[in-house]
């Protein structure tokens, strides 16, 4: 099972991305898909998950500017960032609980995206 992760750049305060997670391999079936970031110097965190039934939960620094969604036929993890913010700067991960064809569960993760909110 991999993750691809994409959508990561530059961007201004204020402005938006949309970063893309998409799942691929020997997938029976996808539970929980999330975003965590990793600022340097700090601990990863959570950004957003969503489950398979569509139960979200965000860190309070981004409720109300992030938006998290999936598309299970791709199938594809997404996170639209509005109204970004200086302290937004990390490397932004994809993360997934993924039960494989075998009904082995595990959890993945994709490389890095960098996400840089500067002026």
């Amino acid at each position: 099972v991999q993750l691809q992760a994409s959508g990561g750049g530059l961007v201004q305060p204020g402005g938006s991305l949309r970063l893309s997670c998409t799942a691929s391999g020997s997938i029976f079936s996808i539970n929980d898909m999330g975003w965590y970031r990793q600022a340097p110097g700090k601990q990863r965190e959570l950004v957003a998950r969503i489950t398979s039934g569509n139960f979200i939960n965000y860190a309070e620094s981004v409720k109300g500017r992030f938006t998290i969604s999936r598309d299970n036929a791709k199938p594809t993890a997404y996170l639209r960032m509005n109204s970004l913010k200086p302290t937004d700067t990390a490397v932004y991960y994809c993360n997934a609980g993924v039960i494989d064809y075998y009904r082995d569960y595990d959890t993945y993760w994709g490389q890095g995206t960098q996400v840089t909110v500067s002026s």
